[in-house]
């Protein structure tokens, strides 16, 4: 265990700019709604003990019931972090700029971590308008290894009195050829009775049951899971996503799919590891 990080800790980066400020922000308050304590890493920085002390203070300040513990640590950022994601509960980073061609700039430190840390990573992502959101947006597969995805949306959504959208998105050629792809979730739904359907409700009931006062609305859709998940993501509180282990080919094509997420969304956006099915 490392010294300063107590097991379940909210760890977050900082690095003195605004994109930081931002995740500071969004972990204090998810450390009010969970009672947990918070570590603030600054790494690889020219001042990183000044820029770690205001950073400690901004979160204190934001959360002062919270027990609040700095950490500058040297080296890559990226591997500090996924060294820390052993014990903590989450990641919380900031971004910078949208879209591909800008997300070196994000890139490679909420990229890696996001692709590499053993538990989830929140990335606060420039939200395209300010206000309340339309809820949490979940992308799920319908199989079992979609209960961590749901476990964190479902969780987030009652300590912060969100409704939920799960959506499990449906992509095949003849589709495409027909014309059914949709990139809202607000699209029509391809509807109810199929077997995705089924799986869809099947795999949530449990969640429902555990969470009744949680409002939850399903969604089966055509189109890549980027899109309707990142592409069309401004109205969303926060975007669920899960991350397969990269440990094959399809593997690594399923779990580009976070990544790309990440990238093109215009919200908060959630990356939780799932266990190899």
């Amino acid at each position: 265990m490392h010294p300063t990080l107590h097991p379940g800790s909210i760890v977050v980066a900082a690095d003195g700019s605004t994109h930081a400020d931002r995740a500071l922000l969004w972990a204090a308050a998810q450390a009010r709604a969970e009672h947990r304590p918070v570590v603030v890493v600054t790494a690889d920085e020219g001042d990183a003990e000044a820029i770690n002390a205001d950073a400690v203070r901004r979160v204190a300040e934001a959360a002062p019931d919270a027990e609040v513990v700095g950490l500058s640590a040297p080296g890559d950022p990226r591997g500090v972090l996924v060294e820390l994601s052993t014990e903590a509960s989450m990641i919380v980073l900031g971004s910078r700029g949208r879209g591909t061609v800008r997300s070196m700039l994000l890139g490679s430190v909420s990229t890696a971590v996001s692709r590499l840390a053993l538990c989830p990573v929140v990335v606060c992502r420039p939200p395209a308008e300010d206000g309340p959101g339309a809820g949490v947006l979940i992308g799920v597969d319908g199989t079992p290894e979609s209960g961590p995805v749901l476990e964190l949306g479902f969780t987030h959504a009652a300590l912060h009195g969100l409704p939920v959208t799960v959506v499990h998105c449906v992509w095949d050629v003849m589709a495409a050829v027909a014309g059914l792809r949709n990139v809202r979730v607000e699209d029509l739904d391809l509807g109810e009775g199929d077997e995705a359907h089924l799986l869809l409700a099947e795999s949530v009931a449990g969640f429902r049951e555990k969470y009744p006062d949680v409002p939850v609305t399903l969604r089966v859709t055509h189109g890549l899971v980027d899109e309707v998940l990142g592409g069309r993501s401004a109205p969303w509180d926060l975007v669920v996503v899960g991350r397969h282990p990269l440990d094959s080919v399809g593997r690594l094509a399923v779990g580009s799919i976070a990544t790309a997420v990440v990238e093109r969304a215009r919200t908060t956006v959630a990356v939780v590891p799932v266990p190899r099915g």
